[in-house]
């Protein structure tokens, strides 16, 4: 039999597995990009009200804290619009490549929110993120637009999350997440009845795969992930799991390429600038894993 604390870690990749997974359901998916996000946030934030109502988590906060909440839900709304329309355009690799450029953003906004000075070696791998881009822009620029997408994503990506690293040291993860959906969902409602004509028949007439899909997406990927991910933290250290979640890319990569070998396949030089972000993106972990560690 496991031990608990094997059971916690093979729960952690199988969370970041699922992480990788978003993106092939993106590719699967075939509406929108915005209207996928709006379907993604509704039916997660029922099924997360559902979970709210069996844990008994009270959802009372200031007006304050509500309208801080409000504008991280337009980030991360802005996050996924932009994630899966990096898919759009491009295709998943590009897409994931591209958000693995969110250590480098994470290392810039992080001072700022926090008021701390910059590290050294936060500049040197900035820099190293930089060369990986430059290396797939060359190889890949008939994917530019994806490209472009794709490194917004991840400045998005990298705002909400340090936003959120403030908010959870006055709220709990549950509340911070389900007012940041509500807000994404207002947001995007309010662009789709102003840009694209509101929710008609058609909007809701979807295929049987695409209804499936958007369920595993919201349900899996999104609900269980995130309640999955706070109960795993309670055993594993925080810096451990981010440190995980950076194979993130490698597994979304690699399934893509095993599901969609047609459109997936790279040049030489793509995975060269791909490896060349990731690795500096875990190398900064375990820095800052072993650098924690010591204090």
């Amino acid at each position: 039999m496991l031990n608990d604390k094997v059971k916690n870690y093979l729960h952690l990749h199988f969370l970041v597995f699922i992480a990788g997974f978003t993106a092939i359901l993106g590719e699967l998916i075939s509406i929108g990009s915005t209207a996928l996000v709006w379907f993604r946030m509704v039916i997660a934030s029922v099924l997360m009200l559902l979970y709210i109502l069996v844990s008994k988590t009270k959802l009372k906060i200031d007006f304050k804290s509500f309208s801080k909440l409000f504008f991280a839900g337009i980030i991360i709304a802005l996050h996924w619009i932009t994630f899966f329309e990096s898919i759009n355009q491009a295709n998943v690799s590009i897409a994931l490549s591209m958000f693995s450029t969110g250590a480098f953003f994470g290392a810039l906004i992080e001072p700022i929110i926090y008021k701390r000075k910059l590290i050294w070696y936060e500049i040197l791998f900035g820099i190293l993120v930089i060369i990986g881009v430059s290396i797939i822009m060359q190889s890949e620029f008939k994917y530019i637009n994806g490209i472009l997408l794709g490194i917004s994503s991840a400045f998005f990506s990298s705002l909400f999350a340090v936003l959120n690293g403030k908010f959870l040291e006055k709220h709990s993860a549950t509340v911070i997440s389900f007012y940041e959906f509500l807000a994404g969902i207002f947001c995007i409602s309010i662009f789709l009845i102003i840009f694209e004509g509101g929710f008609t028949q058609d909007f809701f007439t979807l295929s049987n795969n695409d209804w499936l899909y958007l369920f595993i997406l919201a349900s899996i990927c999104t609900a269980y992930a995130f309640i999955a991910a706070v109960y795993v933290m309670k055993y594993i250290s925080p810096f451990t799991v981010i440190l995980t979640y950076n194979l993130e890319p490698i597994y979304g990569i690699i399934l893509a390429i095993i599901l969609f070998p047609d459109t997936e396949k790279m040049s030489p030089q793509f995975y060269i600038g791909a490896l060349l972000i990731i690795g500096v993106v875990v190398l900064n972990g375990c820095i800052k894993n072993k650098t924690v560690s010591k204090n």
